[in-house]
């Protein structure tokens, strides 16, 4: 019984830690500390908080926390790769979402679950930080299956859009690969749009390359949409739903674009909450990294996240047909859908 009781207290404190270390992974990465490390094999934490202009203490205080869950080892000042520093920093874009851009959405609960509350703008995320930790988890999970699908497209494109654009980034690197292409980014986060542009100018983008800010869901025709023929939307494509707003916001896109032959649609898919009719759901056994708090999150947001049933189900009565579908099972079960034109 007293074993019983021990491993118990030590359960529930590794939960208590975990929720403090997740936070500091996510922040020792914007902070540099996890690059440094990883780049050159141990850091002298005094060192780098000084030539960061960091407060020493709070530092250390992060780094234990990184140190309680084994992301980090230390030894006095300096600080070497735990067992699961490359782990985390595969998926360090993962806890910046969580903590960074989402903090305010979970550190909220109480006050979210009440109907009462759920009026007008009754939750707070932070846009511009979400936009930071896409764009890293974009090159990380999405980028490979991206692009060996435009490796692969049977035409030769001259105009992008990307649809929920965030950091501009995917936009910027098709321009940069494809010599001769111009691009538009279409995204309803003020900031990000902010953000894009700026980072757009600096990179010399400003005649083949513009930002604008708008409701992807209620995108209708414009004259500068006219000869645009490749359509891309990373991770927000749940925003379209539910099914009839879905179906709906596709159409509209279809004829928004009407010289678009190919749409790449990738985003990540409900397996977990009220999804057992689903031949991908998972178990709560058997979550992985990230499922949890996407699906939680958009819950608590009142977002629908459709299955990869429920996406296959409303291509065809969108107008759109699905070419081929590119499985990417890495943090959670994420797909890109390669639609053209019905």
């Amino acid at each position: 019984m007293k074993s019983t009781v021990v491993d118990s207290k030590r359960a529930v404190a590794a939960i208590f830690n975990s929720a403090i270390a997740a936070a500091a992974i996510g922040a020792a990465w914007e902070l540099g500390l996890l690059d440094e490390l990883w780049d050159q094999k141990k850091v002298d934490v005094h060192k780098f908080a000084t030539q960061h202009d960091l407060d020493s203490g709070s530092l250390q205080g992060l780094v234990a926390a990184l140190a309680v869950v084994d992301v980090v080892k230390r030894d006095q000042d300096t600080v070497v790769a735990g067992r699961l520093l490359d782990e985390a920093y595969r998926t360090k874009s993962l806890f910046h979402w969580l903590t960074m851009g989402s903090g305010g959405l979970f550190s909220r609960m109480q006050y979210v679950l009440r109907n009462e509350n759920r009026t007008g703008d009754f939750y707070r995320r932070d846009p511009a930080a979400i936009a930071y930790a896409c764009r890293e988890a974009n090159r990380q999970f999405f980028d490979p299956a991206f692009w060996a699908a435009m490796d692969k497209l049977n035409y030769k494109f001259h105009s992008v859009v990307d649809l929920g654009s965030g950091s501009g980034e995917r936009l910027m690197q098709i321009l940069d690969r494809y010599p001769g292409t111009t691009g538009i980014g279409i995204d309803l986060a003020g900031p990000a749009v902010k953000v894009a542009a700026a980072e757009s100018l600096e990179r010399g983008f400003e005649d083949r390359l513009s930002f604008t800010e708008g409701d992807v869901c209620e995108l209708g025709y414009r004259d500068e949409f006219a000869q645009v023929d490749l359509l891309t939307c990373f991770m927000m494509g749940h925003d379209f739903w539910p099914r009839d707003n879905c179906v709906a916001t596709l159409q509209r896109l279809r004829k928004a674009f009407p010289m678009a032959r190919r749409f790449l649609l990738g985003d990540t898919t409900r397996i977990l909450l009220d999804s057992a009719r689903s031949k991908y759901a998972v178990t709560e056994d058997n979550v992985p990294i990230f499922t949890l708090g996407f699906e939680f999150g958009h819950a608590m947001m009142g977002a629908y996240l459709p299955t990869m049933d429920e996406w296959e189900g409303v291509f065809a009565e969108g107008g759109w047909r699905l070419v081929k579908r590119h499985l990417i099972e890495t943090h959670s079960l994420s797909v890109i859908f390669e639609l053209e034109h019905v």
